[in-house]
């Protein structure tokens, strides 16, 4: 397409902007392409036809000469002309500032913004096809790369914003934002995201990630943080994309805003938050979570949301506790120094505290899951709580949670993990551990359960009246002997035949 039609489509004279190979950006005529580029900007502001104006701008940079989109003037000039222009393709497409509390809008509000993403991403693409001519000579390319680069942290942002299954997006947005993100690395000459993001190893600082987060940071403040929907779903997704070696030296960026996010008094924000804390956990060393007592600012916000009666909540907050203890307190298998009470004990206390008390299924689930990995990390000194362990196995072990009796058979994982650990503190606690055992074996016969559920509990109580046998020295073998065979079901029988009659 001729350029003179695509200008007279953007309702700009030929007259008023001179077809030149170079500007001078001193002349008092001012430079074609900034004076163009502001036009698109105004109209973007004032039009109601944008995507058709963004439509004729993704062919303005398909089809303008390249010595006219990237003219010879002061590289500092340039690249701030194309950052002016690719703010104003973002603001185009941005999400409506939120006044409310929740900081979430009705998706009645979005209802545009996808056909705009999608015209953005188009106009935007064209600017990274131009940017990538690799047929241009050497200095070019250099300085095309070089813009690249200042304008890839913007396309970021924007890519990012909309490639996320969210009430602002549509199959097509999302597709093309990930074309874009794909594109960006391309033309700035990294195979792939990451790359882009951190550089290709920790000593290499060409990576934009923190132009992104310096970015990120005037929208992430406790004023600011709700004002922008997709900033806290940008930010999480940012972070979570960068893993060892790279996070540590991102920490004083990521970590303020992952604990204002958990922070919240919204659940999905409080999850958000939760998130973005255990994946810096996972990825920074203990010893730079340690500095400054970030640990324990992590570990006081955390031990508050144990309150929480939202299991959602709990799924995260429980696997990121355990794995910050982790950071916080020696190996209980480490005996060089006395193995006093921390905070493995304070946290389980808790967890028990509310497993006691807890009567809704979802979250007895959730907390018998919990156990076997404390169970793990604390090895012996699990002792110290074995009494209200006890308790919580048995009360456990009563209630039904047919048809899948996930919470019955994760609590007799619990209770085999416990006689494997603490085995020399079994025996005097056997008849109250059996006496419970048999009564599920009583139990289970009786209820109406899948056949494969059934074979499954049965196995496990079995396993486990052996595991109690073997600890107590084959005092449980003299007392089942003595149960009357005419007063039990035959499957109990059988059960117990296979403690006191092993198979050879």
């Amino acid at each position: 397409m001729d350029l003179s039609i695509i200008l007279k489509n953007l309702q700009i004279s030929m007259e008023g902007i001179q077809y030149v190979d170079n500007c001078d950006s001193s002349a008092d005529r001012g430079c074609p392409l900034a004076m163009v580029l502001k036009h698109i900007q105004d109209m973007l502001k004032t039009s109601e036809q944008g995507v058709f104006i963004l439509g004729t701008t993704e062919q303005l940079f398909l089809n303008a000469d390249v010595n006219w989109l990237f003219p010879d003037i002061p590289e500092t000039e340039l690249r701030s002309i194309y950052i002016d222009f690719v703010k104003s393709l973002m603001y185009y497409a941005a999400l409506p500032v939120c006044d409310t509390d929740s900081g979430n809008l009705p998706p009645s509000f979005f209802r545009e913004i996808p056909g705009r993403s999608c015209a953005v991403s188009a106009v935007m693409q064209a600017l990274l096809l131009r940017l990538g001519n690799t047929d241009a000579p050497l200095s070019h390319i250099t300085r095309n790369r070089s813009l690249t680069r200042a304008l890839a942290s913007f396309m970021c942002v924007f890519s990012v914003t909309h490639l996320q299954d969210q009430p602002w997006t549509s199959e097509a947005s999302k597709k093309d934002a990930l074309s874009l993100l794909a594109s960006i690395s391309q033309t700035i000459g990294h195979e792939c995201f990451l790359d882009m993001l951190c550089g290709k190893t920790v000593d290499d600082h060409t990576g934009v990630l923190q132009t992104v987060l310096d970015m990120l940071k005037s929208e992430l403040t406790k004023e600011n943080w709700k004002r922008n929907q997709a900033t806290k779903h940008v930010f999480s997704w940012i972070l979570v994309q960068v893993k060892r070696p790279w996070l540590s030296s991102y920490l004083e960026s990521v970590f303020p805003p992952s604990l204002l996010i958990s922070d919240d008094y919204l659940l999905e924000n409080k999850v958000l938050g939760v998130h973005c804390l255990h994946h810096i956990i996972l990825n920074v060393p203990a010893a730079d979570l340690r500095l400054f007592n970030r640990a324990h600012v992590i570990y006081h916000a955390l031990f508050n949301h144990l309150y929480t009666s939202e299991a959602q909540l709990l799924e995260v907050v429980l696997p990121c506790l355990l794995d910050l203890l982790s950071v916080l307190e020696r190996p209980h298998a480490d005996i060089s120094c006395p193995r006093k009470r921390n905070r493995y004990d304070q946290v389980l206390c808790r967890i028990l505290t509310y497993m006691e008390m807890e009567d809704k299924i979802a979250l007895r689930l959730l907390y018998a899951t919990t156990l076997i990995p404390f169970i793990e990390r604390m090895g012996i000194v699990i002792v110290r709580h074995l009494k209200r362990l006890e308790r919580v196995i048995i009360g456990y072990l009563e209630i039904s949670d047919s048809p899948e009796e996930k919470t019955r058979l994760t609590i007799l994982a619990v209770l085999e993990k416990i006689i494997q650990v603490a085995w020399p503190r079994i025996e005097c606690r056997m008849p109250v551990l059996g006496r419970s055992l048999l009564r599920l074996l009583c139990d289970v016969t009786r209820e109406t359960q899948p056949p494969d559920v059934k074979k499954d509990l049965l196995a496990k109580t079995t396993h486990c009246l052996q595991m109690l046998d073997y600890c107590s020295h084959g005092k449980l073998k003299g007392i089942l002997e003595e149960v009357d065979n005419t007063c039990a079901n035959e499957t109990v029988l059988e059960c117990i035949k296979m403690i006191t009659d092993p198979p050879s």
